[in-house]
């Protein structure tokens, strides 16, 4: 095995060293519920009857006797929502293969999944990242019956796979495995939609030819085939050794997926007691997570894993910062171009080696651990892909070679020597940005600011031909304490349009965009944010910025003190206070932590609130 890159393994020690009571903490916490039997066989006769009341006849006879283990199914299932529209026949299945292995299932619970597809730019957007959260109390509920052996979760998108990883790791003394449903067929190609969408924001086509665009992109089960947050996820998973190998992106419907559904049920029963026990806890620890980072890096992954991973660390008693980001990425080199970062979609991506390739590279290469555990064993192990050899599911080693070096390239022959994510820092506070789909020549932006407290305000900006030249967008009071911190995807369309028109331009902001976060600078996840009476509070439209996103520096060019002297615009809440059960959310506001540290309204490090 190639010896691990030595940044890697500093890194790796610096995140154990700082986290070394923590993670005691937690693992404590943990090991103290450490099975030595079935989870039923502490329950009390009344406890287990209400347990089984539902089941059918052969299930039960089984619960009762307390002879089978049991998988607990935590699913994110709706029928509104193309990613988790599959998972709607997952139960019966897994309830199916676990009787033919000697054991029993049942569906724990449900947890919501929303969509920021369709909430983009519209007042649902304010509850997005808090779903991360909810998700991951609606587990911790559905698993706290304490009656399983093992869990399946069923998940895909944006915060589903996170906050059901939190939740995962807060029942550690439990084998957990990702089941995913995989990624719908190609439609229309992503950069044709995206030409439309900036078309229609220049007033050249209607809505009709808008919606048609979006129709052919957007068009049946699995998610959607950019490379946004919720296949960032599917990456993650893998690298990580939540799923089994090559789980990712297989679509939905197809042999390979049932039978790799039907795999990780036999997988969670060989990592139950009554077999090679393997908790989660022994799977996930700081080899793991800062594997995630290097996939995350070598991808041109989702900006919203910024806020993501060190919230599912700190979870695990690990504590992840915005420097390990930066120190990771200084080494990684970015192996993919998938939309936005590219034409070609997760399905390309998949079809020229996917999963496994980009595995092998990293492995080969010294930048992941393969020591690290899997659910499925070690990491080294995960540059395999799953096929169906007769009616029986096989893995082999990945392939040597790229199918087209256009999407996916051998670690020695990179698109670029540096990660796609890069941390900034200057007067104006420390953020993030994506320069994984940003021409060189875009990187680096110094012009004069126009300052918004709205995306609205934006639109109608440049409706009205306001932003015509030179300029930084600034737009404050979108971090999580102000009002969710909702994506502003949906000036993607705005900024791309005036960049193609020639001029400098540059986004800047305490709010999120997404995966889908292209060809413009953004920095993005600006803290302090603007309603905790951070510097972005005090800037004033006609103040220059830099952003510098190869020196990683955002900077203003005004004195410091002169800054500090300005008064600090107070937040007032406009269309986040009520409505559309925003209200429910206000204590979530009042204490959510900022985004450096994920932006939870639980920052759980070690056993409990830190």
């Amino acid at each position: 095995m190639t010896a691990l890159h030595p940044v890697i393994a500093d890194v790796t020690a610096r995140i154990e060293a700082r986290s070394s009571d923590s993670r005691a903490a937690y693992l404590e916490m943990v090991n103290a519920r450490r099975p030595d039997g079935f989870a039923r066989n502490k329950l009390s006769e009344g406890n287990l009857a209400h347990a089984s009341a539902g089941c059918a006849v052969m299930d039960k006879v089984e619960l009762l006797g307390g002879t089978w283990p049991n998988i607990g199914i935590v699913t994110s299932y709706n029928d509104m929502l193309s990613a988790h529209a599959p998972f709607e026949r997952y139960p019966e299945l897994i309830r199916d293969e676990a009787r033919k292995n000697g054991a029993t299932a049942q569906v724990a619970g449900g947890v919501p999944a929303m969509c920021d597809g369709v909430t983009q730019g519209q007042e649902g957007m304010d509850l997005s990242l808090f779903s991360r959260d909810v998700i991951a109390m609606a587990s911790a509920v559905s698993l706290s019956h304490d009656t399983f052996d093992a869990a399946l979760h069923l998940g895909v998108c944006d915060k589903i796979i996170p906050g059901l990883v939190i939740a995962a790791l807060r029942f550690g003394w439990l084998p957990h495995i990702m089941v995913p449903a995989g990624p719908m067929p190609s439609g229309l190609p992503n950069p044709e939609k995206q030409r439309i969408r900036q078309e229609f924001a220049l007033g050249n086509v209607g809505r009709d030819e808008l919606l048609r665009a979006e129709s052919e992109s957007y068009h049946t089960q699995g998610t959607c085939t950019f490379y946004g947050t919720a296949n960032s996820n599917q990456m993650l998973m893998e690298v990580m050794g939540l799923h089994l190998p090559g789980a990712a992106f297989p679509n939905p419907g197809t042999p390979l997926r049932e039978a790799l559904t039907r795999a990780a049920v036999r997988q969670s029963l060989a990592n139950s007691v009554q077999g090679e026990f393997k908790p989660i806890s022994d799977v996930i620890d700081a080899r793991s997570i800062v594997n995630g980072v290097v996939g995350l890096m070598a991808t041109g992954g989702s900006t919203n894993h910024m806020l993501h991973l060190p919230a599912m660390a700190a979870a695990a008693g690990i504590d992840l910062r915005l420097e390990d980001f930066s120190a990771i990425s200084s080494v990684v080199p970015l192996l993919c171009r998938i939309y936005p970062n590219g034409p070609a979609d997760v399905n390309h991506f998949h079809a020229a080696g996917g999963m496994g390739f980009v595995m092998r590279q990293l492995l080969d290469a010294g930048l992941i651990n393969g020591e690290a555990m899997g659910v499925a064993g070690p990491i080294s192990g995960y540059s395999q892909e799953p096929w169906i050899d007769g009616d029986e599911l096989r893995w082999r080693e990945a392939p040597e070679t790229s199918g087209n070096l256009d999407i996916i390239r051998p670690y020695n022959d990179p698109f670029a020597g540096t990660g796609g994510l890069q941390m900034l820092d200057g007067a104006m506070g420390r953020g993030v940005i994506k320069v994984s789909a940003v021409k060189p020549e875009n990187r680096t932006v110094e012009a004069p600011c126009r300052v918004f407290d709205t995306q609205d305000a934006v639109k109608a900006a440049f409706k009205a031909g306001e932003l015509n030249r030179d300029v930084v967008i600034v737009v404050r009071f979108q971090g999580p304490a102000a009002n969710g911190m909702p994506e502003l995807h949906g000036l993607s369309a705005i900024l791309g349009a005036l960049q193609d028109q020639g001029h400098k331009v540059a986004l800047v902001t305490d709010g999120r965009m997404s995966g889908a976060s292209g060809k413009f600078p953004a920095a993005i996840h600006v803290g302090p944010e603007a309603s905790r009476g951070g510097p972005l509070a005090r800037v004033q439209d006609g103040d220059v910025i830099r952003l510098d996103a190869p020196a990683g520096r955002l900077d203003l060019a005004i004195e410091d003190s002169e800054l500090a002297q300005r008064d600090t615009v107070v937040f007032r809440p406009n269309r986040t206070g009520e409505g559309l059960g925003r209200e429910m959310f206000a204590g979530f506001r009042a204490s959510v932590s900022d985004a450096e540290t994920g932006g939870s309204v639980f920052s759980l490090i070690g056993g409990g609130r830190s």
